[in-house]
Protein backbone atom coordinates (compact mmCIF):
# COMPACT_ATOMS: atom_id res chain seq x y z
CA UNK A 1 0.00 0.00 0.00
CA UNK A 2 1.12 3.87 -0.55
CA UNK A 3 2.79 5.58 2.08
CA UNK A 4 1.13 8.44 3.22
CA UNK A 5 4.01 11.04 3.70
CA UNK A 6 4.73 11.48 7.52
CA UNK A 7 5.24 14.78 9.31
CA UNK A 8 7.26 12.70 11.72
CA UNK A 9 8.77 9.68 11.79
CA UNK A 10 9.80 7.59 14.79
CA UNK A 11 12.80 4.75 14.37
CA UNK A 12 13.21 1.54 16.78
CA UNK A 13 16.80 0.51 17.66
CA UNK A 14 17.70 -3.34 17.61
CA UNK A 15 17.33 -4.87 14.22
CA UNK A 16 15.91 -1.82 12.55
CA UNK A 17 19.20 0.79 13.24
CA UNK A 18 21.59 -1.63 14.45
CA UNK A 19 22.77 -5.44 14.39
CA UNK A 20 23.42 -5.23 18.14
CA UNK A 21 23.16 -9.05 18.54
CA UNK A 22 26.63 -9.57 18.32
CA UNK A 23 27.62 -7.68 21.66
CA UNK A 24 24.18 -9.41 22.78
CA UNK A 25 25.27 -13.14 22.06
CA UNK A 26 28.74 -12.24 23.45
CA UNK A 27 27.00 -11.24 26.93
CA UNK A 28 24.42 -14.14 27.05
CA UNK A 29 27.60 -16.51 26.41
CA UNK A 30 29.59 -15.03 28.81
CA UNK A 31 27.45 -15.37 31.74
CA UNK A 32 25.99 -18.45 30.85
CA UNK A 33 29.59 -19.12 31.32
CA UNK A 34 30.35 -17.70 34.37
CA UNK A 35 26.90 -19.25 36.10
CA UNK A 36 28.14 -22.82 34.60
CA UNK A 37 26.16 -23.55 31.93
CA UNK A 38 27.06 -24.03 28.39
CA UNK A 39 26.96 -20.64 25.86
CA UNK A 40 24.07 -21.06 23.23
CA UNK A 41 25.53 -18.76 20.31
CA UNK A 42 24.34 -15.86 18.25
CA UNK A 43 21.72 -17.62 15.86
CA UNK A 44 19.57 -18.45 18.93
CA UNK A 45 20.44 -14.63 20.60
CA UNK A 46 19.13 -13.69 17.25
CA UNK A 47 15.74 -14.73 18.06
CA UNK A 48 15.55 -14.16 21.25
CA UNK A 49 16.10 -10.62 20.96
CA UNK A 50 13.33 -7.58 21.50
CA UNK A 51 12.15 -7.13 24.03
CA UNK A 52 14.37 -5.66 26.63
CA UNK A 53 17.44 -7.55 28.08
CA UNK A 54 15.16 -8.71 31.36
CA UNK A 55 13.51 -10.81 28.86
CA UNK A 56 16.51 -11.93 26.75
CA UNK A 57 18.04 -13.13 30.09
CA UNK A 58 15.18 -15.12 31.20
CA UNK A 59 14.87 -16.39 27.18
CA UNK A 60 18.71 -17.35 27.99
CA UNK A 61 18.03 -19.10 31.01
CA UNK A 62 15.08 -21.69 30.03
CA UNK A 63 16.72 -22.21 26.51
CA UNK A 64 13.91 -21.10 24.27
CA UNK A 65 11.31 -17.75 24.05
CA UNK A 66 8.61 -18.71 26.07
CA UNK A 67 8.93 -19.63 29.83
CA UNK A 68 10.42 -18.57 32.81
CA UNK A 69 13.20 -19.93 34.63
CA UNK A 70 13.42 -20.32 38.75
CA UNK A 71 13.64 -16.77 40.37
CA UNK A 72 16.99 -17.63 42.06
CA UNK A 73 18.46 -18.30 38.72
CA UNK A 74 17.41 -14.91 37.06
CA UNK A 75 18.60 -12.85 40.16
CA UNK A 76 22.33 -14.64 39.79
CA UNK A 77 22.55 -14.45 36.32
CA UNK A 78 20.58 -11.34 35.74
CA UNK A 79 23.32 -8.74 37.35
CA UNK A 80 25.47 -10.56 35.87
CA UNK A 81 24.22 -9.79 32.27
CA UNK A 82 23.77 -6.08 33.06
CA UNK A 83 27.49 -5.67 34.24
CA UNK A 84 29.06 -7.49 30.86
CA UNK A 85 26.71 -5.05 28.67
CA UNK A 86 27.65 -2.11 30.68
CA UNK A 87 31.13 -3.11 28.95
CA UNK A 88 29.88 -4.14 26.21
CA UNK A 89 27.20 -2.14 24.40
CA UNK A 90 29.03 -1.44 20.68
CA UNK A 91 31.77 -2.92 20.94
CA UNK A 92 31.17 -5.29 18.17
CA UNK A 93 27.97 -3.89 17.25
CA UNK A 94 27.44 -2.01 13.59
CA UNK A 95 24.59 0.06 11.91
CA UNK A 96 22.77 -1.36 8.81
CA UNK A 97 23.82 -1.50 5.18
CA UNK A 98 22.05 1.71 4.33
CA UNK A 99 21.25 3.08 7.68
CA UNK A 100 23.64 6.09 7.79
CA UNK A 101 22.11 7.47 4.03
CA UNK A 102 18.26 7.11 5.59
CA UNK A 103 18.86 9.10 7.89
CA UNK A 104 20.71 11.49 5.67
CA UNK A 105 18.18 11.31 3.39
CA UNK A 106 15.30 11.74 5.64
CA UNK A 107 16.55 14.56 7.78
CA UNK A 108 17.68 16.46 4.61
CA UNK A 109 13.95 16.30 3.61
CA UNK A 110 13.07 17.45 6.77
CA UNK A 111 11.55 15.00 8.55
CA UNK A 112 11.53 15.34 12.57
CA UNK A 113 13.03 11.90 14.03
CA UNK A 114 12.72 10.07 17.05
CA UNK A 115 13.89 6.90 18.24
CA UNK A 116 11.92 4.30 20.46
CA UNK A 117 13.25 1.38 21.88
CA UNK A 118 12.58 -0.89 24.58
CA UNK A 119 16.16 -0.94 25.46
CA UNK A 120 17.19 0.83 28.82
CA UNK A 121 18.01 4.38 28.30
CA UNK A 122 21.68 2.92 30.15
CA UNK A 123 22.88 1.31 26.99
CA UNK A 124 20.50 2.65 24.57
CA UNK A 125 22.25 6.59 24.55
CA UNK A 126 26.03 5.10 24.50
CA UNK A 127 25.13 2.65 21.98
CA UNK A 128 23.67 5.68 20.00
CA UNK A 129 26.35 8.13 20.62
CA UNK A 130 29.08 5.27 20.09
CA UNK A 131 27.80 4.83 16.69
CA UNK A 132 27.57 8.49 15.82
CA UNK A 133 23.61 8.85 15.29
CA UNK A 134 22.79 10.27 18.75
CA UNK A 135 22.42 13.52 17.47
CA UNK A 136 19.94 12.24 14.63
CA UNK A 137 16.88 12.38 16.92
CA UNK A 138 14.85 15.11 18.54
CA UNK A 139 13.42 12.51 21.11
CA UNK A 140 14.88 9.15 22.14
CA UNK A 141 12.28 6.96 24.00
CA UNK A 142 13.92 4.03 25.80
CA UNK A 143 12.30 0.83 27.93
CA UNK A 144 12.34 2.59 31.03
CA UNK A 145 11.38 6.49 29.70
CA UNK A 146 7.34 5.58 30.71
CA UNK A 147 5.61 3.18 32.60
CA UNK A 148 4.92 1.24 29.53
CA UNK A 149 7.01 -0.36 26.41
CA UNK A 150 6.40 -1.33 22.99
CA UNK A 151 3.87 -3.15 22.26
CA UNK A 152 2.28 -0.99 24.09
CA UNK A 153 1.03 1.82 21.90
CA UNK A 154 2.42 4.87 24.69
CA UNK A 155 5.84 5.58 23.88
CA UNK A 156 4.69 6.26 20.04
CA UNK A 157 1.62 8.40 21.29
CA UNK A 158 4.08 10.12 23.73
CA UNK A 159 6.09 10.73 21.00
CA UNK A 160 3.35 12.27 18.53
CA UNK A 161 2.65 14.36 21.81
CA UNK A 162 6.43 15.38 21.97
CA UNK A 163 6.06 16.64 18.61
CA UNK A 164 2.55 17.63 18.31
CA UNK A 165 1.68 15.47 15.76
CA UNK A 166 -1.74 13.49 15.15
CA UNK A 167 -1.10 9.64 14.79
CA UNK A 168 -2.25 9.89 11.56
CA UNK A 169 0.50 11.89 10.34
CA UNK A 170 3.13 9.68 12.15
CA UNK A 171 5.38 7.01 11.06
CA UNK A 172 7.04 4.28 12.27
CA UNK A 173 10.08 2.47 11.13
CA UNK A 174 10.55 -0.71 13.10
CA UNK A 175 11.88 -4.55 12.34
CA UNK A 176 9.17 -6.57 14.74
CA UNK A 177 5.81 -7.92 15.71
CA UNK A 178 6.01 -5.98 18.22
CA UNK A 179 6.54 -2.68 16.84
CA UNK A 180 3.55 -3.40 14.51
CA UNK A 181 1.07 -3.89 17.33
CA UNK A 182 2.33 -0.83 18.91
CA UNK A 183 2.34 0.88 15.46
CA UNK A 184 -1.38 -0.58 14.66
CA UNK A 185 -2.91 0.45 18.53
CA UNK A 186 -1.58 4.15 18.15
CA UNK A 187 -2.96 4.77 14.56
CA UNK A 188 0.45 5.25 13.08
CA UNK A 189 1.42 3.93 9.56
CA UNK A 190 4.38 1.46 9.47
CA UNK A 191 7.27 0.27 7.57
CA UNK A 192 9.71 -2.77 8.63
CA UNK A 193 12.48 -4.05 7.24
CA UNK A 194 13.52 -7.24 5.98
CA UNK A 195 16.41 -7.84 7.58
CA UNK A 196 15.57 -7.34 11.58
CA UNK A 197 14.98 -9.68 14.34
CA UNK A 198 11.42 -10.88 14.47
CA UNK A 199 12.21 -14.28 16.39
CA UNK A 200 13.19 -16.25 13.31
CA UNK A 201 9.42 -15.14 11.93
CA UNK A 202 9.22 -13.78 8.48
CA UNK A 203 7.63 -9.97 9.35
CA UNK A 204 5.65 -9.66 6.24
CA UNK A 205 3.48 -12.69 7.56
CA UNK A 206 1.92 -9.69 10.04
CA UNK A 207 0.98 -7.79 7.69
CA UNK A 208 2.59 -4.26 7.89
CA UNK A 209 2.21 -1.41 5.22
CA UNK A 210 5.51 -1.96 3.88
CA UNK A 211 8.28 -4.13 3.42
CA UNK A 212 11.90 -2.55 2.38
CA UNK A 213 15.38 -4.17 2.36
CA UNK A 214 17.67 -0.95 3.10
CA UNK A 215 16.11 2.60 4.60
CA UNK A 216 17.86 3.87 1.49
CA UNK A 217 14.82 2.63 -0.12
CA UNK A 218 12.57 5.44 1.95
CA UNK A 219 13.67 8.33 -0.77
CA UNK A 220 11.30 6.35 -3.55
CA UNK A 221 8.57 5.46 -0.68
CA UNK A 222 8.20 8.88 0.99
Amino acid sequence: MAITKPEMILIDVDGTLVDSVPDLAYCVDEMMQQIGRPPHGSEKVRDWVGNGVERLVRRALVGRLVGEPADEDFEKAYPIFLDLYAENTSKRSSLYDGVAEGLEYMKSAGYRLGCVTNKAEQFTLPLLADLGIADRFEVTICGDTLAKKKPDPMPLLHAAEFFGTEPANALMLGDSISDIKAARAAGFQIICMSYGYNHGEDIRNYDPDLVIDSMVELKGVL
